[in-house]
């Protein structure tokens, strides 16, 4: 019998292999990553396209262009495509990133033969309806117009805008009358610029099998398309951030104030990165961090408060994101300070730090245990353009940092002078 008044023992994480996927380029010239690590019978296939939010010629182009693909294509209507996912079991997610788009199909292996079709036929021929754009347009005209009232979302795009300046594309703010612009031909224009087999990647994690590899082929490796295809390039945005130190909107019917404070940070490539992450963990990334300590547990300003990196192309952005009462906005970001200050003037604790590793340590172990988690972190690589032994120095990272590493790196990177500050509330007099 197992005694539960033992302790189990505590190990350390001796060595760590990320599974590699394995790669095939199908007749057409795509390339398919593949990732068999799956116990269920379940596969999911990402389609990535080359082309992003860095190479729209006008807000919401590439956003769009990808979310329309489900509602038509010259081989199925809209309800078509929606009939068949559900009849089959199927999952479509669309998304879309800076520099790619994606298109994800998760699928029973038995149904392949029924959902592939139908994937490809998306992907490769869609139609962009006039009619069915108009009601998504409209739809995400009203999420929109909900979003505005929220303190949250307006201090994020207050804190983007007053870090990038408006002509970078993350500090560029959509506005509504960007939603009445978008037009089946703007999205055509962009579809036939970067869709193409050229520029095509696929990935497929989970259960794979023979005859799912065949059928992938046969339904998107046999044909080329996107004959007006452009290779996208690596547009450079310099950022230009606002001389104000604070942005302050006004919202005179909000309990709460949103607090956003961020300045640029190293992006992914940068030698400091990896060990900017622990730091970042220790300040402000998990439950028993610095920030949550002080601003949460001691004080009671907040219910939560957080630190995290936003990573873009060549750049990255440091956020503190926190909810506080209207009262108590002063003295929330004083403390965000002197927690920072704290973090340069001493050293960090070999405890506090050893608290932080394991933190660390086995939420990246976590982070890596199915096939779509898998399947995730090698497509971050391939958008990111990282080196493949990546996720091992990201682990020596963790494990090597000493207290003194730490110190370097506050103040180095914790520059107060930097930080943008940005609160959406009611004014206090």
């Amino acid at each position: 019998m197992l005694d539960r008044t033992i302790q189990p023992a505590i190990r350390n994480l001796e060595r760590f292999e990320i599974q590699r996927p394995e790669c095939i380029v199908m007749p057409n010239g795509i390339p398919v990553y593949i990732l068999d690590a799956g116990s269920t019978d379940v596969v999911r296939i990402d389609v990535v396209m080359g082309g992003g939010r860095w190479h729209q010629s006008q807000p919401l182009q590439a956003l769009f262009t990808n979310r329309m693909l489900r509602e038509g294509s010259a081989s199925y209507t809209g309800a078509a495509i929606a009939e068949q996912l559900d009849y089959y079991g199927a999952w479509l997610d669309l998304s879309s990133a800076p520099m790619n788009t994606y298109v994800t199909l998760y699928s029973l292996n038995k149904y392949l033969p029924q959902t592939l079709p139908l994937l490809a036929s998306i992907v490769t021929e869609p139609v962009f309806p006039e009619k069915e754009l108009a009601l998504v347009v409209e739809n995400n005209i009203q999420s929109f117009l909900n979003n505005c009232s929220k303190v949250g979302f307006l201090a994020h795009r207050a804190l983007v805008k007053a870090v990038y300046g408006a002509l970078h594309p993350c500090g560029k703010i959509v506005q509504e009358e960007d939603y009445r612009k978008i037009t089946p031909d703007v999205l055509r224009a962009f579809y036939n610029k970067y869709y193409s087999s050229e520029n095509c990647v696929v990935y497929i994690s989970g259960r794979v099998t023979d005859a799912g590899l065949q059928q992938l082929e046969k339904a998107m490796g046999e044909r080329t398309f996107g004959h007006e295809f452009q290779k996208p390039g690596l547009p450079v945005f310099n950022p230009s951030p606002s001389t104000d130190k604070r942005v302050f909107v006004e919202h005179t019917t909000a309990m709460q104030s949103a607090v956003r404070m961020g300045m640029l940070w190293p992006d992914r490539n940068h030698p400091d990165f990896l060990k900017l992450r622990v730091l970042l963990t220790l300040f402000g990334g998990y439950f028993g961090s610095r920030l949550m300590s002080n601003i949460r547990e001691d004080k009671g300003y907040a219910y939560n408060i957080s630190a995290s990196i936003l990573s873009y192309p060549d750049t990255g952005l440091m956020v503190i994101s926190a909810d506080t009462a209207n009262e108590y906005v002063e003295d929330l970001i004083s403390e965000v300070y002197r927690e920072m200050d704290c973090l340069r003037q001493t050293d960090v604790s070999e405890q506090e730090l050893d608290m932080v590793k394991n933190y660390m340590l086995g939420d990246f172990c976590r982070s890596y245990e199915s096939a779509f988690s898998l399947a995730d972190a090698w497509i971050l690589l391939h958008e990111a353009g990282l080196p493949q032994d990546y996720y091992i120095a990201s682990l020596d990272a963790i494990r090597s940092i000493t207290p003194a590493e730490m110190r370097r790196l506050s103040e180095e990177y914790f520059d107060s002078t930097k930080l943008k500050e940005t609160v959406v509330g009611r004014k206090i007099s």
